[in-house]
């Protein structure tokens, strides 16, 4: 079993629970796995982080937490022993950023104060809101004169309906060209898209590139996606790639799509609705459901998921402190 360290609230009269750490996915899924099924689609990135990691783990490859990152689930008990709150710190990013689903806003709080007391520099907090506010802020307020929180990305979690194939304009051709699975040979070119899709996210939502926190991928890690059949390319009428959707191994019976790339010199022409409904449609053919993050200061790629079908399911965010 992996290590555990239980931390009792004081103080907070209205939630007098624990916080539970624990560093193997294993071992946090053992004890979350309930919680993360009542609402799978809610879940999903933790349900998807932790099984990746057990998966990874289970075939010798090494863990997220190698290296010296941070690398820990939590999980928030009320007075009863129930669980009231699940995050993680398993980002292999900067600033390596916690993820936390909702839970009580004392919880939260005292989640922040004990990551102070441990000595941990926390760069960011994503995730459910109000939650992620309330670690964040409590962190900052902890932290010293002159540390703040800012919003670095607004997102929005969509979960798929009924899906509604994507209709060409009156007067257009449907989208020319087809979906295939990505295959080892893409390797390079998928991980260069992965890269560009990072820089161009930026971009498109109004940020400087680089700002956005974001999870970027080795060349390994590509390579292991495209063996387990999750990236999809779309081929023009040459069979040239033009465009790429990704998703993930359902977890929980839950599929989330993403990335969704299309090189700038091939915009405009629908290969993201008509990949990314190609890829939805096997989801739910293989009896998933799917699910999806969109950037709020994007419009554009709010609009195309919800055409499909895609419908609002929470408000998240992505905050900085500095």
């Amino acid at each position: 079993m992996g290590q555990r360290a239980e931390s009792a609230f004081t103080g907070r009269p209205e939630f007098t629970g624990r916080l539970e750490f624990i560093d193997r996915a294993a071992d946090f899924l053992t004890v979350a796995q309930a919680s993360l099924a009542a609402e799978p689609v809610l879940g999903s990135v933790v349900a998807t982080v932790a099984e990746r990691e057990v998966r990874a783990t289970e075939a010798g490859r090494l863990p997220a937490g190698d290296g010296g990152r941070p690398h820990w689930y939590v999980v928030a008990r009320d007075e009863a022993g129930e669980v009231a709150g699940l995050g993680m710190r398993t980002a292999s990013f900067l600033p390596y950023p916690l993820f936390l689903l909702p839970m009580p806003e004392p919880a939260a709080r005292e989640l922040g104060r004990v990551l102070v007391e441990r000595g941990e520099q926390v760069g960011g907090v994503n995730g459910a809101l109000p939650a992620a506010r309330v670690c964040a802020e409590e962190i900052a307020a902890r932290s010293g004169s002159g540390v703040e929180v800012e919003v670095a990305q607004h997102t929005r979690l969509f979960e798929l309906g009924e899906l509604v194939a994507p209709a060409p304009a009156p007067a257009q051709a449907p989208v020319p060209g087809r979906p295939r699975v990505a295959e080892p040979d893409d390797v390079d070119l998928v991980h260069g898209w992965f890269a560009a899709f990072l820089h161009d996210a930026d971009l498109q939502a109004g940020r400087v590139a680089g700002t956005g926190s974001h999870e970027s991928l080795s060349r390994d890690e590509v390579a292991v996606r495209i063996a387990e059949g999750r990236l999809h390319l779309w081929l023009d009428e040459r069979g040239v790639p033009v465009h790429m959707t990704g998703c993930t191994v359902p977890a929980m019976g839950v599929s989330r799509v993403g990335p969704v790339y299309t090189p700038g010199d091939h915009r405009g022409r629908g290969y993201a609705g008509a990949c990314v409904a190609h890829v939805s449609a096997r989801i739910l053919a293989d009896g998933d459901r799917a699910c999806l993050f969109t950037d709020q200061a994007n419009p554009t790629s709010n609009a195309i998921y919800q055409r499909l079908g895609y419908r609002p399911v929470v408000d998240m965010a992505n905050l900085i402190l500095r």
